[in-house]
């Protein structure tokens, strides 16, 4: 356990981050396969930037690799641009 100060303070805002990113990540996650179960192209296509924009703040914020982020993008530009 903590002994200093400092470092009972760290450990909180480690918690409060790792919840939050928690939070990001699951809701991230839960919206791309909402995304991936679309059927129709209008729909999806309108979902599509609400998508990249949860995709594009994880990566900002280091909670996902840029590479991840440029990948699920990627795949999902090209999902949605397959729906007919």
């Amino acid at each position: 356990m903590a002994n200093h100060k400092s470092a009972k303070k760290r450990m909180r805002q480690n918690e409060k981050i790792r919840t939050r990113n928690r939070y990001y990540k699951k809701t991230a996650r839960t919206a791309i396969a909402k995304l991936r179960e679309m059927t129709d192209a209008k729909e999806a296509s309108s979902f599509l930037p609400k998508v990249i924009s949860m995709i594009d703040k994880l990566a900002k914020k280091n909670t996902w690799h840029d590479n991840k982020a440029s990948n699920l993008k990627g795949k999902l530009t090209k999902f949605v641009g397959g729906l007919n």
